[in-house]
């Protein structure tokens, strides 16, 4: 059985500099961001930015064994870019749970 979990994140006003410094950074380090996706039992992290009413916001999506549980590993992690992670949340303002409404996926890949 898999969780499925999505975020959206209110980001506080004039983040998007640092949410590109925190892209480009994530992006460049992909191996290493990977590895810790594995020790916390993640499959699918995938993040998106919305820009609503002046306001910007990301949504983050996660697909894994336990989210709870791998939330849990990300806090007590020691992986140096999920420290990065840490920081780039202070740029955060305030976070909406999304309710799973429906969960499609193709098995005949």
């Amino acid at each position: 059985m898999t969780d499925v979990g999505a975020v959206l994140i209110q980001l506080k006003p004039d983040s998007m500099p640092n949410v590109e410094a925190w892209q480009t950074e994530l992006n460049a380090r992909q191996d290493e961001a990977i590895e810790t996706l594995k020790a916390e039992g993640v499959r699918v992290e995938s993040w998106f930015h919305v820009a609503l009413e002046g306001k910007d916001y990301l949504i983050a999506y996660m697909r894994a064994e336990d989210i709870a549980k791998a939330q849990q590993i990300g806090r007590e992690s020691s992986f140096p870019i999920d420290a990065m992670h840490k920081q780039f949340k202070t740029n955060w303002a305030k976070g909406y749970q999304a309710t799973l409404l429906a969960d499609l996926e193709n098995m005949d890949k």
